[in-house]
């Protein structure tokens, strides 16, 4: 009963999250993926793509593409429809078109330990190690829309091969964004032209995000009074885990979720040639 009217009052205000509570319509479209895994740039991809005319900011995104984790239930419900909306959730069969996002979870380990410095969930004398655990057992903030492994398979294993549903790869994405983009704009019934698609590429470009991190970033929701020292939008990278992930835990990572990771085409450490370890990695073990 109070909680009821603590919902109530929280949505009245505008207070609340709209997270799972969130109002669904059938012709939403949703851009979802466990955190860390590059929803932000294909966030500005896909704005940039369906809003030629207006460049995509910090400033502007949450109305273009609401994130239905940090905004509330009221403000998303109002966004004009058709909505497009991000979202980390796991499966919810509510949502009937979805773009899913996968990355390597060694990689995603890596920027969310950054990103948890960033929000001050852990000090940065936590360790790395310890952070990989944390993650891999589910022990984040993050809990809440389950693993790595509890959201991608949630996903992928009740969706893969239907028509409303997109699976991108990041490091795809990475290797090729206008051809990747071009997928995107053929699941939103867009005409994916070149010249159209060349521009919502260069203006979500990673070095574009960061300048307007840089001037925005205090008034995004989601960098507001969080950090300035450590960027939210990183080294749009991949890979960077053999150089920087302590081998116990990639193995960790490894042992856990193998099978998963290379049925979406990650493999093992043991398949790539001997990494050269980073300093920082050395004087961690000594």
């Amino acid at each position: 009963m109070i909680w009821g009217l603590k919902r109530i009052v929280k949505y009245a205000l505008g207070t609340d999250v709209a997270g799972r509570n969130l109002a669904v319509y059938p012709d939403d479209t949703f851009i979802v993926s466990y955190p860390r895994s590059g929803n932000t740039w294909t966030r500005f991809l896909v704005a940039n793509l369906v809003f030629p005319s207006q460049p995509v900011t910090f400033a502007n995104i949450e109305r273009l593409i609401p994130d239905c984790e940090a905004m509330s239930s009221r403000y998303v419900k109002r966004v004009a429809r058709p909505r497009i909306i991000k979202s980390h959730e796991y499966f919810d069969p509510r949502y009937k078109k979805v773009i899913y996002i996968v990355r390597d979870p060694r990689d995603v380990a890596l920027s969310y330990y950054d990103f948890s410095r960033k929000y001050r969930h852990i000090e940065d004398s936590y360790p790395l190690t310890s952070f990989v655990s944390d993650f891999v057992a589910g022990r984040l903030s993050s809990f809440d829309w389950g693993t790595w492994a509890e959201n991608v398979a949630s996903w992928f294993y009740t969706r893969k091969g239907r028509p409303e549903f997109l699976l991108l790869r990041y490091e795809d994405m990475l290797g090729d964004t206008q051809s990747e983009l071009a997928k995107v704009a053929r699941f939103l019934n867009i005409e994916p032209t070149p010249d159209r698609l060349a521009s919502a590429v260069e203006r979500s470009a990673a070095d574009r995000m960061r300048k307007l991190e840089a001037s925005q970033g205090e008034q995004w929701v989601s960098t507001k009074n969080k950090r300035s020292d450590i960027p939210f939008v990183r080294t749009a990278s991949s890979g960077l885990w053999k150089e920087k992930l302590p081998p116990t835990s990639i193995a960790e990572i490894e042992s856990a979720w193998g099978p998963l990771m290379n049925e979406l085409g990650y493999q093992s450490a043991s398949a790539y040639p001997t990494r050269m370890e980073s300093p920082e990695l050395v004087k961690e073990r000594t």
